[in-house]
């Protein structure tokens, strides 16, 4: 039996990226920030409950951890070559404003922003009246 031959290199394909799309989406609760190529292939992610100082409950939600997911998120894309990119904003979170700005200050420049939350064009009908 052979011995199996070891890997030179990193398994990641160091492939160059000009051009994406930012996606941050977000809650209450936390903050998940997703960076895709132009055909929407997942290149790196982030989230608030993810990151190294790992926010816990409450923190998750804050503005400050929102802005730690997206430069993390950035910090690899950046290295592939990433120069602009699409905005995507979704979700009623504090998040919001702090993950843009670490957006901006990571030198990658923005084509537009765009808010795609999703809003009801008066959906689903409410519960009944509650009875007490």
């Amino acid at each position: 039996m052979t011995k199996p031959v070891p890997r030179i290199g990193s398994r990641k394909n160091g492939r160059r990226i000009p051009k994406g799309v930012i996606h941050v989406q977000a809650s209450f609760s936390n903050t998940i920030v997703t960076v895709t190529d132009v055909r929407g292939r997942v290149v790196s992610w982030a989230s608030a409950g993810s990151c190294p100082s790992k926010f816990k409950g409450k923190r998750r939600g804050t503005p400050y951890a929102a802005q730690e997911a997206a430069s993390m998120a950035i910090l690899t894309v950046v290295d592939q070559g990433m120069q602009r990119a699409e905005v995507m904003v979704k979700g009623p979170g504090l998040g919001r404003d702090a993950a843009l700005r670490a957006i901006r200050r990571s030198g990658i420049l923005l084509s537009f922003v765009r808010d795609v939350t999703p809003m009801p064009h008066n959906g689903c009908r409410p519960p009944k009246k509650r009875r007490v």
